[in-house]
């Protein structure tokens, strides 16, 4: 299945510790459109690490759902692909080209491929060549240090993606710099494939802004999602402030999935979910989030955490 851009398209950005299947199964439920899996190494898939089977696994609702994946060497693409076209329920296969982090830029992976504009295309053209999916898409950042995002952007249209999200920062900027939304919409204005548009994304005001002012098809947001899945829901339904017993609920469901696909190890991870959501604004947060970074029993965290969620009523909900 591929993503319908009829209407503006709504997409849940992967970041790395925090999207993974118990996430999305939250976030979809909100009416999230397009769910992509958390950043994988096509070194990894190639040399067939079982860590990383895992992470490809997806929710029955996830549909379209997409891997996405950092790599550069052909070669290892293809053996990467090999993994991906065997198994159903993806639907297509994104690039990474935004990851500033330092230990994939000098694997020649994540945003340094926006320095190589030849290796990014010979990547593209071997994911669209060799994937048995509906469809290659690309992350993209708007450069190295300098921005030459419409440059990038045609040397990805012409290399057979067929849309592309856009972080509009470059490397360099990482997530601090501010997002230059005049950067997006050129590249909008510069390819014929579908462009969206992602950072800083993070109420329903900015996210229909961002769509008026850009001409994009659609707009992918990240870390606003954390703590606040439903802010899909807000955006595409109009819901103004979540109910506590909503809050409650989804905290719960979070957390009831994470043990089942971690097992006690979801208690560590969770962690810093429960750290988001309470912020809010119940009384206690601060005692609260202290309590659970000791608690190492399921029964136990589960009891805190609806207890602590069971508070009404709230003084003031940071979810708008």
């Amino acid at each position: 299945m591929t993503p319908d851009f009829s209407k503006p398209l709504y997409a849940l950005a992967p970041l790395a510790g925090f999207t993974d299947l118990p996430f999305r199964s939250v976030v979809k439920k909100f009416g999230v459109d397009l769910t992509v899996s958390e950043m994988i190494s096509s070194n990894a898939l190639a040399h067939g690490s079982k860590k990383t089977q895992r992470m490809l696994e997806k929710s029955p609702l996830e549909t379209p759902y997409s891997v996405q994946i950092a790599g550069s060497d052909p070669e290892i693409i293809k053996r990467a692909l090999d993994v991906l076209n065997a198994r159903e329920g993806i639907d297509g296969i994104d690039l990474n080209c935004g990851c500033p982090a330092p230990k994939i830029v000098n694997n020649l992976q994540g945003s340094a491929l926006l320095g190589d504009p030849e290796s990014l295309g010979r990547a593209i053209e071997t994911i669209k060549s060799y994937s048995n999916k509906s469809y290659t898409s690309v992350k993209m950042r708007l450069g190295v240090r300098e921005k030459n995002h419409v440059e990038l952007a045609k040397v990805m249209e012409e290399a057979g993606a067929d849309f592309i999200a856009v972080h509009g920062r470059t490397r360099a900027g990482r997530y601090k710099a501010p997002v230059d939304y005049d950067a997006i919409r050129e590249v909008k204005e510069a390819v014929s494939i579908p462009v969206i548009a992602n950072g800083d994304i993070d109420s329903p005001q900015k996210a229909r802004w961002v769509l008026e002012y850009t001409g994009c098809d659609g707009v992918m947001i990240g870390r606003a999602a954390v703590g606040r899945p439903w802010i899909f829901a807000q955006i595409k339904e109009g819901i103004d402030t979540p109910s506590p017993a909503l809050i409650r609920e989804v905290v719960l469901e979070h957390f009831d999935r994470m043990i089942e696909h971690y097992g006690e190890y979801g208690i560590f991870l969770f962690r810093k979910h429960l750290h988001t959501y309470s912020k809010a604004g119940l009384p206690g947060a601060a005692a609260f989030r202290n309590a659970v970074n000791t608690i190492t029993d399921p029964i136990e965290m589960r009891r805190v955490t609806e207890e602590f969620f069971s508070q009404e009523p709230f003084d003031k909900i940071s979810a708008t």
